[in-house]
């Protein structure tokens, strides 16, 4: 048995049992196994899933919620992509979580208004209460418990969209995006102050909200080796359907508008320009590099369905050098 210490308490507590048998492990009923603990005996859990029978060790946690779980250690096998040669572009958003280039929308799951009103009022609640003393560590469950109802409603959006995707698609290509750096605090130092903290840290939250990291590493585990990271430099600025790179296109967060031909859609524009390996060589500044001057338009009149253009004989979407 190997116990988990450190950490604060009633946070990541937990053991884990090694050397598992084959008897260890029993099935009861469609919902319901058991499994053996040393010193504790018989445990029941719920069985959500098959459980492999070469499994060899397993962790029993306890969550901030007051949840215990327990996780078999083993390794799945990918997805097999379908064969079919298609490529799609994921743009990562706040309103939308997800927007890939074939124009579909994907939106993680939250507290509904009823709970974010119970929630925000808990957190008053909580604010109030002293510490130490029972009504604060009732309080503080209860948060834990809408909190953890957010989260797991999350990671289920994010296990069913990532198998789908990785299912549908041979080649998936995401942003190289720092969450981490993104999701700092602005707060900055007593000698030098941030600005806009509140709606720096309002920003921050949603965007942890939205499940960025989490569809992305889900993909990598699933589709390993089909899961291409490309620069975000110029997505949401440059046109997928005629190619022109404007900083004034991007009218707002929501609002897409080509300069030069007249293209619309925010979210769409950016996937498909992931899905085209967003020509990260110079930052489509230099001139005369054909990635970054603007190309010689042949996209659709306005209303009419864009694209991503055609390839031309022995041309690279992912790599197109500078001129020199």
């Amino acid at each position: 048995m190997t116990v988990r210490r450190g950490g604060r308490p009633g946070r990541d507590e937990g053991f884990r049992i090694v050397a598992v048998r084959p008897g260890h492990v029993r099935r009861l009923s469609r919902r319901v196994g058991e499994v053996r603990v040393p010193k504790a005996g018989w445990v029941r859990f719920r069985w959500s899933r098959a459980v492999p029978p070469e499994v060899k060790s397993y962790r029993v946690t306890l969550d901030r919620a007051g949840r215990w779980h327990i996780a078999f250690a083993v390794i799945p096998e990918p997805i097999a992509g379908p064969g079919n040669g298609q490529t799609v572009g994921i743009d990562r958003g706040v309103a939308v979580s997800a927007a890939l280039s074939t124009g579909e929308m994907l939106t993680a799951p939250g507290l509904s208004a009823r709970r974010n009103k119970r929630l925000r009022r808990l957190q008053r609640r909580l604010a109030r209460a002293k510490r130490g003393s029972n009504r604060r560590a009732g309080v503080k469950l209860t948060v834990a418990r809408l909190r953890a109802r957010e989260v797991d409603a999350r990671k289920d959006w994010a296990e069913k969209a990532s198998t789908d995707i990785a299912r549908r698609f041979d080649i998936i290509r995401v942003e190289d995006l720092r969450i981490r750096s993104m999701t700092r605090s602005a707060k900055g130092t007593a000698g030098a102050p941030g600005q806009n903290v509140r709606q720096k840290a309002g920003l921050n939250r949603e965007i942890l909200r939205s499940g960025w990291g989490l569809l992305a590493r889900r993909l990598e585990d699933k589709a390993p080796g089909r899961v291409e990271k490309v620069r975000p430099a110029f997505t949401s600025q440059r046109c997928s359907a005629c190619g022109h790179v404007d900083a004034e296109s991007r009218e707002s967060q929501a609002r897409f508008v080509c300069t030069a031909c007249g293209f619309a859609d925010a979210d769409v524009n950016a996937a498909r320009n992931i899905a085209a390996g967003a020509r990260r060589d110079c930052a489509g500044r230099r001139r005369g590099c054909p990635a970054c001057e603007p190309r010689t338009s042949t996209a659709a009149p306005i209303g009419a369905v864009a694209g991503i253009p055609r390839l031309q004989a022995g041309e690279d979407v992912n790599e197109v050098p500078c001129a020199s």
